[in-house]
């Protein structure tokens, strides 16, 4: 028994690693590609680890595209976007929830589906007729449509599965529905809170096509300034990764220090629906 509890142990790994491997290949390529000079990432056969660091491509990064600035952007646009999203979306998640709403859940659904170009023209000749074009308040309010959908898909999926019974409690000892929702769904909704605070921030940090059309010289969030980075004349792959890099870390590190309240989100809701 034990030995066949082990060979699906490795089973499951060998699997795993397989799944994942890709994904591990290009991230090493990408730091390799980062920290390698010109002349190396020209190099045939390529090379994996150079024998010199470029560290220059980090440095050059930030002192000749202004990537500060794109960074403080993507900050404001990303915070502001996760936190409406959150103050609109868990409400209306745990309302859908309690209420029953298949109808309103499958319009969440489909506006979860909806290719973000579908928005994107009324939405620019919507803030071009208020004249907002080039500031921060578009990609924000754009942003919205990406990721106020995620949360209350997430929150409603999470809502269903938690007992009504501590809910039923508070009501017959006289709290009303704001307070059953404040001070007893909550707390017990902080995971599911958790994971669809990450997946906003992942989303709204990664999108281009908003940031690319909505955006001014002074208001581009970081994947534009990478994009912006290309040009027909010159590529230049160190900059261009370490770029890319820079862009990937802030939501790396904030998945791997919430790894733990990811896991705990997404099962939490399984387990104590059972």
């Amino acid at each position: 028994m034990n030995l066949r509890k082990a060979a699906n142990s490795l089973g499951l790994l060998f699997v795993g690693l397989v799944l994942v491997s890709p994904a591990i290949l290009f991230f090493l390529w990408m730091i390799s590609l980062s920290l390698k000079f010109e002349v190396d990432n020209a190099a045939y056969p390529p090379i994996l680890i150079p024998e010199r660091f470029a560290w220059k491509n980090y440095t050059g990064v930030f002192e000749s595209n202004r990537f500060g600035l794109f960074f403080l952007n993507s900050l404001i646009v990303t915070g502001a976007a996760t936190g409406l999203a959150l103050l609109i979306g868990v409400p209306a998640g745990y309302g859908i929830a309690r209420m029953r709403a298949t109808k309103a859940a499958v319009v969440v659904l489909i506006a979860r589906m909806t290719p973000g170009l579908s928005y994107l023209i009324p939405l620019f000749l919507l803030f071009q007729w208020l004249g907002l074009m080039g500031t921060l308040l578009p990609q924000i309010i754009a942003h919205l449509v990406i990721t106020v959908p995620i949360v209350i898909w997430i929150m409603i999926g999470y809502f269903e599965t938690t007992p009504l019974e501590l809910e039923e409690a508070a009501v017959i000892d006289g709290a009303n529905r704001w307070h059953v929702f404040r001070y007893v769904a909550l707390p017990i909704a902080k995971p599911g809170i958790t994971v669809a605070f990450i997946l906003a921030v992942i989303f709204s940090w990664n999108n281009f096509v908003f940031g690319v059309v909505l955006a001014g010289r002074e208001t581009r969030t970081l994947p534009v300034a990478v994009y912006n980075m290309l040009s027909f004349e010159q590529l230049s792959w160190g900059p261009l990764a370490a770029a890319a890099l820079i862009v990937t870390l802030p939501v790396l590190i904030l998945t791997i220090i919430a790894q733990r309240q990811i896991v705990a989100g997404l099962t939490a809701g399984a387990v104590k629906g059972g």
